[in-house]
């Protein structure tokens, strides 16, 4: 029998779908073309290459809304201090960096992403083009937003709205990587940078991606400079529509709450982040899931989280949202695994594209070991549960990306993990020695 290259079949597994019944079944995923054409059982095996998948689970990859990837060699460098604290030494190492250390640091961030199951990241940096190679090399389907904000209040060289436009124009027709504008928060940026940051994500029908009411203290000193609050701010300028999502949206306004759902503003809710960074409040994410935005998670960065594991962001976003609402179900299991899985994927606008098993969607998954400690019992009716409250990266087994094996037995399948590890360690060396 002739095989064709691009199609193979996995058989026998436990489809977590993430479709719209929100399906387990045990069956089969055929792929051709690095797309999804078979989810169910019995799938045609004709021409495609077998790989049985006795004894593990199928997971739609993770998409991971809000990271700054880059910054993986910065883990540590900013632990027990407040936000405004952890920005000064941020911004201090931000200014001596270079686009050779940024790609070191983005390689090992989308590496432990990779092998913990994400497969999609939205991020925001300088330097974009630098963490494209490193996602293009590794394989991750990565949205690459370059930080804008007012050209007095950078470390950039040059203009960053003018260097955003470059990145997008070099990056706009890859077919992992989009490019797009981050505008960084209202801290930094005036009108006239929110008004042409969104300008620009029109002129390329790209999106635009930014920092929300993340303190209490940065929503203070908003309305103390400007009588308002910075949702209703947005608003207000014309800046807030389609195509964006605000990461944080920590310390909202009921009004705050309705104006971003009205917008239908995506939504990244980055739990440990705001606990590491003592931002006090907790996202309202039910409230605004009823007002219309559409909710996914964020690791945020290493310095900021220590971590860009999802398996581990879903359980902290699960707690959090417990613990502080006092209300045991406030959100499900399965709510919290759609965040990070098919919400995630609407709240960029391409869940028609990725974020559940389903025909036609493209092929980004990965392979979960059911025989693993945290996946016992290996039952149907449990396993969310396990993936959000107690699966272990280890128990990662495999990750596809447009058909491709990117991760094989927890190895990174296109690259050296030493490789990227020796990089990463020589480019940190320089920024903490400092």
């Amino acid at each position: 029998m002739k095989f064709n290259n691009d199609a193979f079949v996995i058989k026998d597994a436990l489809l977590v779908t993430q479709n719209a019944r929100r399906q387990i079944i045990k069956g089969d995923v055929r792929v051709e073309a690095g797309r999804i054409v078979h989810v169910g059982p019995n799938a045609n095996k004709k021409g495609a290459n077998v790989i049985y998948g006795t004894g593990y689970a199928i997971i739609p990859g993770f998409v991971n809304l809000h990271t700054h990837v880059a910054m993986s060699l910065l883990r540590g460098i900013a632990d027990d201090v407040n936000l405004s604290e952890f920005l000064k030494i941020l911004f201090a190492v931000d200014s001596r960096r270079k686009a050779s250390d940024v790609e070191a640091g983005a390689a090992a961030g989308i590496a432990e992403m990779l092998l913990s199951g994400t497969t999609a990241f939205l991020d925001m940096y300088y330097h974009e083009d630098s963490v494209a190679k490193a996602a293009k090399e590794l394989g991750s389907r990565g949205f690459l937003g370059w930080a804008v904000l007012d050209p007095d209040m950078t470390t950039q060289k040059g203009v960053p709205l003018k260097n955003a436009e470059k990145f997008i124009k070099q990056w706009r027709n890859d077919e992992l990587v989009t490019p797009l504008v981050a505008p960084q928060g209202v801290y930094v940026c005036s009108k006239d940078t929110w008004l042409d940051a969104k300008d620009l994500a029109s002129k390329y029908k790209t999106y635009c991606h930014f920092h929300l009411s993340e303190t209490e203290g940065e929503v203070r000193e908003h309305i103390r400079k400007t009588g308002s609050r910075p949702a209703e701010w947005l608003d207000a300028i014309g800046f807030l529509g389609p195509r964006m999502v605000a990461a944080h949206a920590v310390w909202l306004s009921k009004k705050e709450i309705s104006i971003l759902g009205s917008r239908k503003i995506g939504i990244a809710h980055c739990a440990t982040s705001n606990m590491k960074l003592a931002s006090g409040g907790v996202c309202p994410v039910s409230q605004l899931m009823a007002s219309g935005s559409n909710i996914g998670l964020g690791t945020d960065s290493v310095a900021s989280n220590n971590s860009l594991s999802m398996l581990r962001e879903m359980h902290m976003a699960s707690l959090l949202q417990k613990h502080s609402s006092r209300n045991a179900s406030i959100l499900t299991a399965q709510q919290i695994l759609d965040f990070a899985t098919i919400g995630g994927a609407r709240a960029l606008g391409i869940d028609d594209e990725i974020g559940s098993l389903e025909k036609g969607k493209k092929a980004d998954f990965s392979l979960v070991r059911l025989d693993h400690h945290s996946m016992m019992p290996a039952r149907p009716s449990s396993i969310v549960s396990h993936i959000v409250n107690s699966a272990s990266e280890e128990a990662i087994d495999s990750v596809y990306v447009n058909g491709r094996k990117v991760v094989d037995n927890r190895k990174l399948a296109s690259a050296s993990w030493n490789e990227i590890r020796k990089k990463a360690q020589i480019a940190s060396e320089r920024l903490w020695d400092r």
